[in-house]
């Protein structure tokens, strides 16, 4: 299935995909913030280094199922599967976008 989404959140899917955190991060603007399992990730740095830890702490891949669009305000669901304990899971990325940026991620349940 082909999920209509705007080119920044896109990107990141196509960056997520390819486990490519520098591309990843540069997807997120100056003082752009992703929160994810409790934690707050702050810039470009904070945010490539969370991703790269992710990737080295478990194997998974994130699939899009769906998505609404409302102005900035972007919410895809996705289907997470890897070897990590409770796969797969299903979460919801909140993305609010500024311009072709992502000022910011939050993940989920």
């Amino acid at each position: 299935m082909t999920i209509d989404l705007p080119p920044p959140v896109a990107a990141y899917m196509a960056a997520e995909a390819a486990k490519d955190s520098a591309a990843l991060a540069r997807l997120f603007g100056p003082d752009a913030i992703v929160r994810d399992e409790r934690r707050e990730h702050r810039g470009a740095a904070a945010i490539e280094a969370w991703h790269r830890e992710a990737n080295a702490a478990a194997r998974y891949a994130v699939e899009p199922l769906d998505a609404s669009v409302d102005g900035s305000n972007v919410v895809v669901r996705t289907r997470v599967s890897g070897d990590f304990p409770g796969s797969p899971a299903e979460l919801h990325n909140h993305f609010t976008l500024e311009g072709d940026r992502i000022a910011l991620l939050e993940i989920k349940p």
